[in-house]
């Protein structure tokens, strides 16, 4: 087993674009035999993918958000490393990771479309809930392997993948061990209490909006123009990672739907008390700013998302073909023609015969719903279609910003697949569920292809082989696609997804972004007008954001999601960018701890958040749950809970800054000293 040129350390180059002909080296070499695909590493990942998946579907369709599973399988992974006679390798913990993370995917493609059908009075069979996240995941699986090389070797430095980040400094720093680790630890044990205590408890204000400022407060009532800011640490390690360009330009794409387009919408609809435009449901006169937002703006946000995947698509179709001819090529010839270990996918008849294995299973569900031929065809060539295209556009907005945009890739297959199955005679509650199945296959691909580049590129980085982590993809979706389907078809029988309906005594799970596809295929179904220009408003921007030479879809992004989600990455960009000038200017292996330092902390704040959340999960699966739990006197108080609030944030900024130039221990500078020398 050759493990000697192993090493626990990233090159300096992890992170940077390499110059023309320079080779990304990573620590567990091509030549390098480690443990990898092992009993022990797929058994712990089945496993904990099972039970997050379990405890996600819940708490999704309880409060909307489902658990990061990523990075506490991570932190879980390094622990049961050690748990063992022989302690598992870096390889078998991305192997852990990578089933495990699979959790948080398919449960988000589930919960965002299946509830749907229950909340219609449909009711799916077992069977059919299990296939539809199964071969949603499938495809999202196999569509992203032709692109791994582009977005994990060819984008290399050049996409910042905050998540992979966070994943691949757990992993590294917690196998390295050291005073690195105790940092990471300290990171994650700040930010997971402050995280949890926030937004799990009335103990102090989430979110800020300065409305007791009566200037601001006068701005919102008036204009319908006002600031929100999510304070906690999650998002700020989060617009570390990114890094100042992409954070700036994320939050000009809120800035412009916020600030730009939601008061011209109030200003010109203010007049109209009695008359709602559609697609909102009142009229603009008595709208919010949050509503004018969900009911116009985001609007325009997914079509600008749309176009900037056009665009992206268009831009790596030359790549996509070269990964093809290369898997090509190594079927031709055979496993090792030229390919090193850690750039060696699964064959590309593996990936044909699974993509027609899926088609087939698709159309059979399709054809079950009882249509013709001519629109179980067109049923299945829009599946494939979307599948595809939104692989790529998942794929590129986790690599930069971490966020998928599902629900809105999602609202944009319910309303084409609509419009086009329309003009093909179907509609109704058949015309529905039909909808409603492509778009949760879909929706599932798209959010299984956004985590599986994360583990595409935490694999580029530490040497993994692409092959194995490919193949045990499938694993992790079978026992995830099961989970969930039987989770959710046994709380369909306990609970009410939606709203409570007459007569029915059965407690309520508020299903929100379910209830958003449901209205939205109701409507559709019912042959409302589309909001086109809302959608050609996007497209237009994202547009003008290609002619400038600004990442379209990074922009995009920033549009359609909420301004508080936007605005502490932006803080968190500011800090990498100073730190990294103070980096710059103290140089040599000063400057080089400065930014491993810096990485470390913001990771750390990444893994404590999700930790965080996962434990605020836990928490409302207690029947007499309840936030007030823990309150203090001054939680109502607006100017005094905010107050704090920021204070408190601007505390977790001091720490990331100062933790970052705080020089190593003597000990510690001579271990890396060592380290480095090997």
């Amino acid at each position: 087993m050759t493990t000697a040129s192993t090493t626990t350390t990233l090159p300096e180059n992890a992170y940077k674009p390499l110059p023309p002909g320079a080779v990304y080296a990573p620590p567990v070499p091509a030549s390098a035999a480690l443990p990898e695909l092992t009993g022990r590493a797929v058994g712990w990942g089945l496993f904990l993918c099972v039970i997050f998946t379990v405890a996600s579907a819940y708490s999704g369709l309880k409060v909307g958000q489902v658990m990061e599973a990523a990075i506490p399988i991570s932190i879980l992974a390094i622990g049961l490393a050690r748990a063992y006679p022989r302690r598992s390798s870096l390889l078998e913990n991305v192997i852990i990771t990578g089933i495990g993370g699979l959790a948080g995917s398919v449960v988000a493609g589930a919960i965002f479309t299946l509830p749907a059908l229950y909340i219609l009075k449909l009711d799916p069979h077992p069977v059919q809930t299990i296939f539809i996240c199964l071969a949603g995941g499938c495809l999202g699986v196999l569509f992203l392997i032709p692109l791994r090389r582009y977005f994990v070797r060819d984008m290399h430095g050049l996409l910042p993948y905050p998540e992979a980040t966070a994943i691949t400094e757990v992993l590294v720093t917690g196998e390295k061990g050291g005073s690195q680790a105790k940092l990471l630890l300290q990171a994650t044990a700040i930010a997971g209490a402050y995280d949890f205590f926030v937004t799990t408890f009335h103990v102090w204000k989430e979110y800020l909006d300065f409305q007791f400022v009566p200037a601001l407060h006068t701005l919102s009532e008036r204009a319908r123009m006002g600031l929100s800011f999510d304070a906690i640490s999650f998002i700020l390690g989060l617009g570390y990672v990114m890094g100042l360009r992409s954070s700036m330009i994320l939050c000009a794409g809120g800035v412009l739907s916020n600030l730009v387009l939601v008061p011209l919408i109030w200003m010109i609809g203010s007049h109209m008390a009695t008359t709602a435009v559609y697609p909102a449901q009142i009229p603009i006169a008595q709208m919010t700013a949050a509503q004018i937002f969900r009911g116009y703006v985001r609007f325009v946000g997914v079509g600008a998302i749309a176009t900037a995947g056009i665009f992206g698509i268009l831009k790596s179709m030359r790549v996509v073909a070269g990964s093809f001819a290369i898997a090509a090529r190594a079927f031709r010839r055979g496993e090792d023609a030229g390919l090193q270990r850690t750039d060696r996918d699964i064959s590309i008849l593996a990936i044909l015969i699974g993509v027609v294995v899926s088609a087939i299973g698709v159309a059979i569900l399709l054809g079950s719903l009882a249509a013709s031929p001519a629109v179980i065809l067109l049923g299945l060539g829009l599946t494939l279609l979307f599948s595809f295209f939104f692989a790529s556009v998942a794929a590129n907005a986790i690599a930069t910003t971490a966020r998928n945009p599902v629900s809105g890739m999602t609202m944009l297959t319910i309303i084409v697949s609509s419009i086009v199955l329309l003009r093909f005679g179907l509609s109704g509650t058949t015309g529905m569920f039909f909808v409603m199945a492509i778009a949760g296959i879909v929706c599932t691909a798209l959010s299984t292809s956004g985590q599986a580049i994360t583990d595409f590129k935490t694999g580029y980085w530490l040497g993994s082989t692409p092959a194995a982590q490919e193949k045990v993809k499938f694993l992790g979706v079978i026992a995830a696609s099961v989970a969930v389907g039987l989770t959710i078809v046994l709380l369909a029988r306990t609970f009410q997804f939606g709203e409570a309906a007459p007569g029915d005594t059965r407690v309520v799970l508020a299903s929100p972004q379910a209830s958003i596809m449901k209205a939205l295929v109701e409507g559709f179904m019912s042959r409302q007008p589309v909001a086109y220009i809302l959608f050609g408003a996007g497209a237009a921007i994202a547009l003008i954001m290609e002619m400038l030479g600004v990442p379209a879809l990074i922009f995009a992004l920033g549009m359609y999601l909420p301004l508080e989600l936007n605005t502490p990455a932006l803080v968190g960009g500011f800090l990498a960018h100073f730190l990294g000038r103070r980096s710059e200017k103290a140089g040599g292996e000063r400057g080089s701890r400065i930014r491993e330092r810096g990485v470390i902390i913001a990771s750390g704040l990444m893994a404590g958040g999700a930790l965080g959340g996962v434990a605020g999960a836990a928490c409302r699966l207690i029947p007499s749950f309840t936030e007030d739990w823990i309150k203090t006197p001054f939680y109502a108080n607006d100017v005094v809970s905010q107050t704090i609030s920021a204070a408190l944030f601007i505390c977790l900024c001091a720490y990331l800054w100062y933790g970052s130039l705080r020089p190593l221990p003597s000990r510690d500078r001579q271990g890396a000293v060592q380290e480095e020398s090997k």
